[in-house]
């Protein structure tokens, strides 16, 4: 048994009890005028015992209310102001427990009510007696309906909560089978498409690297499409698995590129002849968070695209700085009038965009002096 409870208990308890001695106290009335006065012993005692009726159903009632209830209908035979803790303890079995143990003692102290006015000599007639015993039956009907009144109202607003529960429990399953639906056939439409045509661009590029007559400047060009080819069904088998896989995606198999490996993408690039000036200044690559480092390869990574399509003749710089925060700027000529010789969704930006937020970083791009710049700065 504890006896912990929160202030809103506590707060409910005293208001309880407060209300016990309130009735306890009418009875006294009631009985000090049916019985007359008594002397100061007699209230001496009656103090005593009606305090430890009212302790009782201030600590236990909450925990213990049936085992309140009964000690209290015993109590209440040595004490008349402890009869509004009994009546009191009945309301708590009624809110606490099935409705048949609170008229089970109820009907112990009504029974026990008669006995006592039965027995107990007082100038009153039948009929008052049986007008008492009529008023207190009644005051426990009262109780025992009151108890059972808040009991349903409580089961009712837990019902309601858990109903709330499931329909919200069968929402979000219902949003994440869409979710997964939608995710799988994305997946087939990615593999069904895009596998075919890098798989025919790689085939392709193959056999024209390895034909004895091309020339030697196109062959290592060839080599390097062919290669990016099978990256890029890796790459899209990885994001296919990514799609199919339960809940929110698991994680790639393959290791996932970190800030080490820009300097290794810039090699890439110039391999197949794009000019690009990198200016890395992060002292220790390896310290920096892989989650950061990540984003930052992406940045660069979409920069670099960007720049191969809109302006495939200007030279490119890269920039890394790390201090309290890893600054990552792309920069490159704008060419006037020119129109991107390849194709584009439009979204690279707004991906890059929503990478940076993840992070609780910033990202800016524009276009300022005949220079497009892409700037990033992401939180260590």
């Amino acid at each position: 048994m504890s006896l912990r409870r929160s202030v809103r208990e506590w707060a409910r308890d005293i208001a309880v009890t407060a209300c016990a001695l309130m009735i306890g106290l009418l009875v006294l009335a009631g009985a000090r005028d049916t019985y007359g006065p008594v002397t100061g012993w007699e209230d001496v005692k009656e103090a005593v015992l009606s305090g430890i009726g009212m302790l009782a159903l201030l600590l236990f009632r909450r925990n213990r209310p049936v085992g309140t209830a009964l000690f209290l209908t015993v109590w209440g035979l040595t004490s008349s102001v402890s009869w509004g803790a009994t009546a009191m303890a009945v309301f708590s079995v009624a809110v606490h427990r099935p409705w048949r143990s609170a008229f089970l003692i109820a009907g112990l102290n009504c029974a026990l009510i008669l006995v006592s006015f039965l027995a107990l000599p007082a100038d009153l007639t039948a009929r008052e007696r049986l007008e008492s015993v009529v008023v207190f039956v009644l005051g426990y009907m009262l109780i025992v309906a009151t108890g059972m009144l808040v009991r349903s109202r409580r089961q009712l607003i837990v019902s309601l909560r858990e109903r709330a529960r499931q329909a919200e429990e069968g929402q979000r399953l219902r949003v994440e089978e869409a979710r997964h639906l939608e995710r799988e056939r994305i997946a087939r439409e990615m593999h069904d498409v895009l596998a075919h045509r890098i798989s025919l661009l790689a085939v392709h590029a193959g056999a024209l690297e390895f034909r004895p007559d091309t020339p030697p400047e196109l062959h290592e060009a060839v080599g390097i499409i062919r290669r990016g080819a099978y990256e890029a069904m890796e790459d899209l088998r990885q994001v296919v698995g990514v799609l199919r896989a339960p809940g929110d995606g698991a994680e790639a198999e393959r290791p996932q590129p970190t800030l080490a490996d820009v300097p290794a993408l810039v090699r890439e690039a110039r391999a197949a002849g794009a000019r690009i000036e990198l200016d890395d200044r992060v002292p220790d690559p390896a310290a920096v968070p892989d989650r950061v480092g990540r984003h930052a390869y992406r940045i660069v990574q979409e920069g670099l695209t960007n720049a191969r399509k809109h302006a495939p003749d200007a030279a490119v710089r890269v920039t890394l700085d790390a201090g309290a925060e890893l600054t990552v700027e792309v920069d490159n000529a704008v060419t006037p009038g020119r129109e991107s010789a390849l194709p584009g969704a439009g979204a690279g930006l707004v991906g890059l965009g929503e990478r940076v937020a993840l992070l609780g970083g910033t990202l800016r791009h524009g276009v300022a002096g005949g220079r497009f710049r892409l700037r990033a700065r992401l939180p260590l």
